[in-house]
């Protein structure tokens, strides 16, 4: 599988895309906003926004209103930080990173707000350009970027993880398709040593690209419990095995392609972020929390329309990857199934998803 081509959010303003149903990482995103504040104001004690422009990065920022939510809130906190100290503030440029095929025709007509705003008599310009490619290696040039921003993105894998096979060729993750309780202790590791490797890579390229006492900061889908398996890391993942198990079975889905289909994904603890940054060692944690969200709490009052507002968030992250493995024909029938069986499983009870968020700051060099 090319991750590059099979991973984007489904675009556009139809029923299924992410801009209308990223209510969860929209309240994550709203949850840590002290944290971004925190972490822009944290830059004058750098004396970074003397700067006369501040580079600033989204990356993995998809379509719809969080990257607009994002760019407010860092514009927000500037201006309000240069009239309470009195100074000069920094021109604001934003750049907007993602795959190629996220939806940036969508995305810049949303972010047109930003544009409107600057016909005003505003304090602080903002210019917003998009930065296409991956983030698993270099973006930008040498020491250009003040502050960098990511909210539920780094946990994708830029590969399928290695040794997921036997010498044979026999799947090892037989019937799922990420980790599992079923899943042999070779497939966790092959997992976790994937995620070393990219989140690795990640620090090394942000490293290069960020000037000394910039700022990250990163949202991941993690994970309290120390096995991997666990419903808070791998709930949509588990839901979506057992929905292609249950067309298989019917003779939908081939098995073949269940079995030999794994997802470039994985859920950290807070540890081992903190231990992959401090080993890399090109930034310093200046604050990392782990919290847990109830995964259904959104504004549907039963349990019925829960589950099918559910069942609609996974699918507008998770279709780009299945179409690729399984083919589109199969879809509408595939989420349809999803959506039954997510009902079902709420009527009993309410899945969490748990959430990391680091603070790093560029160390000498």
């Amino acid at each position: 599988m090319d991750v590059n081509e099979a991973i984007f959010m489904n675009g556009g303003e139809v029923e299924s895309s992410y801009a209308q149903h990223a209510w969860f990482a929209q309240k994550v995103i709203s949850i840590t906003k002290p944290i971004l504040v925190n972490a822009v104001h944290s830059l004058f004690s750098e004396d970074l926004h003397r700067n006369k422009v501040l580079n600033v990065a989204d990356l993995g920022c998809a379509a719809g209103p969080n990257p607009f939510s994002v760019i407010l809130t860092i514009k927000e906190s500037l201006e309000r930080k240069c009239k309470e100290l009195n100074c000069q503030p920094p021109e604001l440029q934003v750049y907007l990173n993602d795959l190629p095929g996220n939806d940036f025709n969508s995305l810049f007509k949303d972010l047109s707000r930003v544009g409107e705003d600057q016909k005003s008599d505003v304090l602080l310009p903002c210019f917003v350009m998009g930065a296409p490619g991956s983030f698993h290696g270099r973006l930008f040039p040498r020491s250009w970027l003040h502050l960098v921003h990511s909210s539920y993105s780094v946990h994708w894998l830029s590969q399928i993880p290695r040794g997921l096979t036997s010498k044979e060729g026999f799947p090892l993750n037989k019937g799922k398709i990420y980790i599992s309780k079923t899943s042999p202790p070779v497939v966790v590791a092959a997992y976790l040593a994937q995620f070393k490797e990219d989140f690795t890579l990640f620090l090394k390229s942000r490293a290069e690209e960020t000037v000394q006492n910039g700022r990250m900061v990163l949202i991941l889908h993690g994970r309290q419990a120390s096995d991997p398996w666990g419903k808070e890391s791998c709930y949509h993942w588990e839901i979506l095995a057992e929905t292609i198990s249950k067309m298989v079975s019917q003779g939908l889905v081939d098995e073949e392609k269940l079995d030999s289909f794994n997802v470039p994904y994985y859920t950290p603890l807070q540890e081992e972020v903190q231990d992959i940054v401090d080993k890399e060692g090109s930034f310093a944690v200046q604050h990392i929390e782990t919290f847990t969200l109830v995964l259904a709490d959104n504004q549907e009052s039963d349990t019925r329309a829960k589950g099918e507002q559910l069942a609609k968030n996974i699918r507008c992250y998770t279709e780009s990857i299945i179409s690729y493995q399984f083919g589109k024909e199969i879809t509408e029938k595939l989420y349809h199934k999803l959506t039954q069986i997510v009902v079902k499983d709420l009527a009993s009870r309410s899945p969490t998803n748990t959430t990391v968020v680091v603070v790093l700051s560029r160390t000498m060099g």
